[in-house]
């Protein structure tokens, strides 16, 4: 897939949707955020690649929006057993690669998903596991409950400072031995390189939502949280070229 152009911009990186008896391609929702055009896949690029180094096979994505990340997720695992590195039932999210969950409460806080009929493009192509609750109700009621263990976890859910706090504080007590975290629209410059592309519709959007995620990695650089002192690596693009999309932000975590 990370070499085929037009897969990326047909699966990834876009819908395909019905209109006037025709198949037309729409662009996921918020794909801008990461920085992500028609044929490039943005910071997505970059959690592919670690889903595929680590040979990650349980991923959960915290918040979903228009699936964006749980398509990356579920892609790498897939590509994983094409190219002979897992092995047994290729089955997306119940066979011996691994499964991609997202939880997300569907209840339009933060942005509104788009994914919610079962036949809609995303669900019928990538087959991820819902968890339609609230990121804490689903910690405690299924996570918990079920013993899962997270090879990689992405936070993109609430975007307030304790809505982050909690989901990391939760969630990182559940990664693998060696799990990686990601968390999303940490830049809390990167309005000051905003682009506006066709993605966009409202220019304003997300100018508030990097305060609680940027405020809250500042407070864990360099101190123990959870019991585990982290590593941290901020991917800020900064509008490297300024007539295209930038990252809001991106920020790697692992234990030290």
């Amino acid at each position: 897939m990370i070499l085929d152009k037009k897969y990326i911009q047909s699966f990834i990186t876009n819908n395909q949707v019905i209109e006037d008896d025709k198949t037309i391609l729409k662009p996921v929702e918020y794909r801008w955020t990461h920085g992500a055009t028609d044929f490039h896949m943005g910071d997505g690029l970059i959690i592919y690649s670690i889903i595929q180094y680590m040979r990650a096979k349980v991923c959960v994505c915290l918040g979903s929006g228009g699936g964006f990340i749980p398509r990356i997720m579920t892609q790498a695992r897939v590509d994983l057993y094409d190219t002979e590195i897992f092995e047994g039932n290729r089955d997306f999210n119940w066979g011996d690669i691994g499964t991609t969950f997202i939880v997300d409460a569907a209840n339009k806080v933060g942005g509104n998903v788009d994914w919610l009929p079962e036949d809609s493009f995303f669900r019928k192509i990538f087959s991820p596991r819902i968890i339609n609750e609230t990121t804490e109700k689903a910690y405690y009621d299924f996570f918990v409950k079920e013993d899962i263990k997270i090879d990689y976890l992405h936070i993109d859910a609430g975007h307030s400072y304790e809505d982050v706090k909690q989901d990391f504080e939760l969630y990182s007590s559940l990664l693998s031995e060696h799990g990686i975290i990601s968390i999303h629209d940490t830049d809390i410059r990167y309005a000051e390189n905003y682009i506006v592309t066709k993605d966009i519709s409202d220019q304003k959007h997300h100018d508030d939502f990097t305060n609680g995620p940027a405020k809250f990695i500042n407070e864990l650089g360099g101190c123990e949280c959870s019991g585990n002192k982290w590593q941290r690596f901020d991917l800020f693009n900064e509008g490297t070229f300024p007539n295209k999309p930038s990252s809001t932000g991106l920020t790697l975590l692992r234990r030290g």
